[in-house]
């Protein structure tokens, strides 16, 4: 198998396949795989493995890697006898599954802040010269990098376009995206975050006391206690976020990169915003997954905000 094609016209997805493909071929270990940091776990995003079970979609605790020691420069990129290295050995990763072999590559941004690894495992150690395909390996960690950089810009380039387009899809009480809006908006972003792994969450706001409000102060009250809430919210939210109603008394955050402490600031955020507008509500969040894709984070985020609404009527019985 030649050295694959790559260029910087690729999406990183593909290039990441046409490399892991490639090793397989040419470099045969028992798994190889380009996996994305997202500062807590390393998620794999395209994986070639014939013995370790794993596959796309798998996130595995950072500190406990090897790849973590590799980047901090503890051991060496290749390791044909991974357990000689004492902070290999060391690492937990090795002392729950056989490792005699590894690789690994770092993938970093356009300005150097680490991105993921390209890795490679194998139960048995390797025979030394397993060193001498480093300088090729460095060359197509290099390539992916480059490639990641390229597929990125494109990527904030087309967002940009599309938000402004979305635009026209606002609800006009409040002037936020509506449903629409919000649901081509995940159909958009699908690809992209299967294609980085990027970490990200779904935050599902409904509010509490609009059928009193309008009961008893009429509807115009339950506009602008509407209203009211929309502007608390939009009021802690990022830029990068995407905000919507989604119809009646609920609304939904798209909170782009935000990790789990990210998303707890943001309901923080949110449920002050709310106690100084006069607002109440009920909030859930879950953080997006390569596996479940938006559609699952929205039912979790939807169902954890129900089961806070549901522990809120308790706490007030």
């Amino acid at each position: 198998m030649s050295m694959p094609m790559l260029t910087a016209s690729m999406s990183f997805d593909e290039a990441s396949g046409a490399v892991v493909a490639f090793l397989r071929m040419q470099v045969p270990l028992g798994m190889w795989a380009v996996s994305r940091y997202d500062g807590v776990s390393q998620l794999l995003l395209e994986v070639d493995d014939s013995t370790y079970g794993v596959g796309a979609g798998t996130a595995l605790p950072w500190e406990d890697s090897i790849c973590r020691r590799m980047v901090a420069g503890e051991g060496p990129n290749v390791a044909p006898d991974a357990m000689s290295v004492p902070a290999y050995a060391a690492a937990p990763v090795g002392q729950a599954i056989p490792i005699g072999a590894y690789v690994g590559i770092p993938i970093r941004w356009e300005g150097g802040e680490l991105f993921g690894v390209l890795c490679g495992l194998d139960p048995a150690v390797q025979a030394p010269d397993l060193t001498r395909h480093e300088p090729l390996l460095n060359l197509l960690g290099g390539l992916l990098s480059m490639i990641l950089a390229a597929d990125h810009a494109r990527t904030q380039a087309a967002r940009e376009l599309e938000r402004v387009e979305l635009l026209a899809d606002t609800d006009p009480l409040t002037g936020l995206l509506n449903r629409r809006a919000w649901t081509r908006f995940l159909e958009l972003e699908e690809a992209r975050y299967q294609r980085f792994g990027d970490p990200g969450a779904v935050v599902v706001v409904d509010l509490d006391r609009l059928k009193h409000v309008n009961d008893t102060y009429g509807h115009a009250a339950g506009d602008t206690y509407i209203k009211d809430a929309a502007k608390a919210l939009t009021s802690v939210v990022r830029g990068s976020d995407l905000l919507a109603r989604l119809g009646g008394d609920e609304f939904g955050v798209i909170a782009a990169g935000a990790g789990p402490a990210a998303t707890e600031a943001l309901m923080a955020r949110i449920s002050a915003a709310f106690d100084a507008a006069g607002v109440a509500g009920s909030i859930g969040a879950a953080p997006y997954a390569v596996v479940g894709g938006f559609p699952d984070a929205w039912e979790k985020a939807d169902a954890a905000m129900y089961a806070a609404k549901q522990g809120r009527r308790g706490a007030a019985a």
